[in-house]
């Protein structure tokens, strides 16, 4: 089922929505080159969810630099030669800085990104997964992470806030807004062909795939 328009899909959206089991399906699905975030690789995060005001500068850049250098290496391997699924969006970095970082610490944050934004590729599409908080706290939970286990339910609903503002303003990419309550895109190969359906057929710069559209 190829998506033959598309080169570099990037699939989104908070902590529990699922972003890395649907880029994981559709790479699989595609045959396609697929790039991952690594968090158990950030040896700042489980400090962060315990004191996220000590701890967030650090995880913050580490997060940033491993990302940098995932899309300088994709770069390098002409990304057009094969459809690439990743399951993160650099331009959508500063929005958990904005969160957890203040003052002088957001301001040297802010100054490194500027300097290696310009390097990242950018997106054909976007597929932006929502889902309420509850939902992203009950999935948090049952997927049982160890340091994960100090995330609140509080914290969960800024971030959704966060980056359903994020997503009302960015306009770098084409964009497939997804509500994933109700569908189950890694056990249910018929939720998963609808989505590539409903990607193959995207025509505006902004659309919705709710179940039962």
């Amino acid at each position: 089922m190829p998506l033959s328009k598309y080169h570099y899909v990037v699939v989104e959206g908070p902590i529990g929505v699922g972003k890395t089991s649907l880029a994981k399906r559709l790479a699989g699905r595609l045959n396609s080159t697929l790039v991952l975030e690594h968090p158990e690789q950030n040896p700042f995060l489980p400090r962060f969810y315990q004191d996220m005001s000590r701890f967030a500068l650090p995880t913050q850049l580490f997060f940033l630099f491993q990302r940098i250098g995932q899309l300088r290496e994709l770069a390098q391997m002409d990304l057009f030669t094969r459809l690439t699924v990743c399951d993160f969006l650099l331009e959508k970095d500063p929005l958990f800085a904005r969160l957890t970082l203040s003052g002088e610490e957001l301001h040297l944050y802010q100054q490194i990104y500027d300097s290696l934004k310009p390097q990242a590729p950018k997106p054909d599409l976007v597929i932006y997964l929502q889902a309420q908080p509850e939902i992203l706290y009950e999935r948090v939970r049952r997927r049982g992470v160890e340091f994960e286990r100090p995330i609140t339910s509080e914290y969960l609903a800024l971030l959704a806030d966060s980056y359903n503002r994020f997503f009302y303003h960015f306009n770098g990419s084409p964009v497939l807004i997804v509500n994933s309550e109700k569908l189950n895109f890694v056990s249910q190969d018929r939720d998963l062909d609808l989505l590539i359906e409903r990607v193959r057929a995207m025509r505006g710069n902004r659309e919705f795939f709710n179940w039962g559209d």
